[in-house]
């Protein structure tokens, strides 16, 4: 993975965002190839049971299958004329009100387009990132040496394979078509499938990409007034937050033993993925539609203060006590505590990581247990 040094470059300028953006970006790709460096590793242990916080996730993955065909109500109608999401008061009055907005000039009929487009926008990468889940849950059955893994992370095929279809099935059929994968995200995938260690693929997956979807959906799910969205996202929620315990419960492991030049490496890596994640949200592909100058765009939404940045905040509710539990804010000269303080995050390091709290998310839990914070 090509690490970002921010030392060297400005992570906050537009023209470095949007030429990633712009480059290598072929609109009628259909089939995406990426060289896969990882060896395919068998174990003759088959001892169950020998991690047994692994198998306990297993066995709760087993119980805990469900069909997106049958248990949710496709034949409810998406109105998207109806559509009203949840808007805070002073980000609105950012965006729309404020005369240095690229967006002041909208109407309200386009106001109302914008929504809906940057609705499908979000859940089209919701989609491309469940894909890129399967395929690196797939290469961790592959190259993970313990069997208590390879068994869970086979769960998690199946459980990716089928966020992959209720998300195609609900943007293809309740809203007409979507979006191409954005290409921070893309990007970013690539590079967690091309490294051929297999705890970075654990950590670029599970722990970074893995731990943002769980943060967002619980931000959706609790701001969606779209009641087959609403459930579905619950029922991902509930496989999401046991993916990102497996990563969690895998590194904690295999950190202990790794050197500091070898965490170092992972704090970047870390940093990076952040990095990119955050960018990914800009929605780029999204402003040209309405006549908006992507690079004023992106520059606004960089400028947005602080106390408004509520979505682009709780995405890493997840990530950061999850990386504090598995020791990579201090390590060393505490380099990734430094990084995610520049970037705002760091106040989430002491909410509850994802091992203390799957449980939580179980399909028989309260919805007032699935929020974004704890």
């Amino acid at each position: 993975m090509t690490m970002t040094d921010p030392n060297a470059i400005d992570v906050n300028d537009p023209d470095r965002i949007l030429d990633i953006a712009r480059a290598n970006v072929d609109p009628d790709e259909v089939v995406h190839a990426v060289t896969d460096n990882a060896d395919a590793l068998f174990t003759w242990d088959y001892g169950k049971g020998q991690r047994a916080a692994l198998d306990k996730l297993y066995e709760k993955a087993k119980r805990s299958q469900w069909n997106g065909s049958t248990d949710l109500p496709w034949e409810t109608e998406v109105d998207l004329e109806k559509y009203e999401p949840t808007v805070d008061p002073l980000e609105y009055e950012y965006f729309f009100e404020n005369p240095e907005s690229p967006l002041v000039k909208l109407n309200d009929a386009e106001r109302k387009q914008l929504d809906i487009e940057s609705f499908k926008w979000s859940l089209s990468q919701f989609m491309h990132g469940e894909q890129g889940a399967l395929l690196c849950t797939a290469k961790i059955v592959e190259t993970v040496p313990w069997i208590d893994a390879k068994y869970y992370a086979a769960t998690q095929v199946v459980d990716e394979a089928r966020h992959v279809e209720v998300f195609s099935r609900y943007i293809n059929e309740k809203l007409d078509g979507q979006y191409g994968i954005n290409p921070h995200l893309r990007l970013l995938l690539d590079d967690i499938i091309n490294d051929s260690r297999w705890d970075m693929t654990y950590l670029g997956m599970q722990i970074m990409v893995e731990g943002l979807a769980l943060a967002a959906f619980g931000f959706v799910h609790g701001t969606t007034n779209e009641p087959l969205l609403k459930q579905l996202l619950r029922y991902v929620m509930a496989d999401e937050a046991r993916h990102v315990a497996f990563g969690v419960l895998s590194l904690q492991e295999v950190y202990e033993s790794f050197s500091h030049a070898e965490i170092r490496e992972r704090q970047e890596f870390a940093f990076d993925a952040a990095l990119r994640m955050r960018d990914r949200f800009l929605r780029q592909e999204v402003w040209e539609q309405f006549g908006v100058d992507p690079k004023e765009m992106v520059k606004f939404q960089l400028e947005m203060p602080w106390e408004m940045k509520v979505f682009q905040r709780l995405l890493f509710a997840k990530i950061v006590p999850n990386c504090r539990k598995l020791g990579l804010l201090d390590a060393g000269d505490g380099w990734l505590r430094d990084r995610f303080t520049e970037i705002g995050v760091i106040e989430f390091e002491h909410y509850e990581d994802t091992t203390e709290e799957y449980e939580n998310f179980d399909l028989g839990a309260g919805d007032e247990n699935v929020m974004v914070a704890h």
